[in-house]
């Protein structure tokens, strides 16, 4: 005899396995490893403090000058 099956559940099944495998598609094609997040990170604190370094104060200004 012939297994008796639950179209509704088939159907889901069938849709979630779809959502699962553009989900992985999309990780790899959008994602990005946590190696690269971490160096963007460095690379962007190490600009801040280059800019904040290059700043220059009111009071730092030329002698006899007020601000």
């Amino acid at each position: 005899m012939a297994e008796i099956i639950n179209l509704n559940q088939f159907r889901k099944r069938r849709q979630a396995q779809g959502r699962r495998s553009e989900a992985a598609e999309n990780r790899a094609r959008h994602g990005r490893s946590k190696e690269a997040r971490k160096r963007d990170a460095g690379q962007r604190e190490d600009a801040a403090r280059e800019l904040d370094g290059k700043q220059l104060d009111p009071e730092d200004g030329p002698e006899g000058e007020s601000a």
